[in-house]
């Protein structure tokens, strides 16, 4: 009889599906005081990997130039039986060329705006924000998913 675990656990194609349809991540990476620093984050899925961007200045970033480990998960549902997520333990490379981070930026506006084609003000604006910011690319070492909704409500 098949654990309960594997019973849940998401296929690779499942894992990019639900991964491609959700919006945000919950970023956690560990203050110089050894506890968990968690943030949201938009981001974009680029095979196995995400990719972000944030402030070079924020906590998150100084920590990852401390410790550049991060554990990310992405969740969906509200009740027991509709749970779903997908938890990656992630190696991260700080991006800092500007033209890169651009991109990150690009990419993001693109998926989060619902466009190929930005228009000339977000591109703009992603141009400015460039500078200001790094880019995050989140490469899993591990990875553990989760479907309730496979146990058809049985428990």
């Amino acid at each position: 009889m098949p654990s309960r675990r594997d019973q849940i656990k998401m296929s690779a194609d499942e894992r990019a599906q639900f991964l491609d349809e959700e919006k945000t991540l919950t970023c956690a990476t560990v203050g110089i005081d050894g506890r968990p620093h968690l943030m949201p984050l938009w981001f974009v899925r680029d095979g196995a990997e995400l990719r972000g961007w944030t402030f070079a200045k924020s906590q998150k970033t100084k920590n990852l130039e401390r410790d550049p480990h991060a554990t990310i998960q992405v969740e969906a549902g509200v009740d027991y039986q509709d749970l779903r997520g997908v938890m990656m333990e992630c190696d991260v490379v700080v991006v800092r060329e500007v033209e890169a981070v651009a991109d990150h930026g690009m990419e993001l506006f693109e998926r989060y705006g619902g466009t190929s084609e930005l228009p000339p003000e977000t591109r703009d604006m992603v141009l400015a924000q460039a500078p200001k910011r790094v880019g995050l690319c989140f490469i899993p070492t591990r990875v553990v998913s989760w479907d309730h909704r496979k146990l058809g409500g049985v428990y």
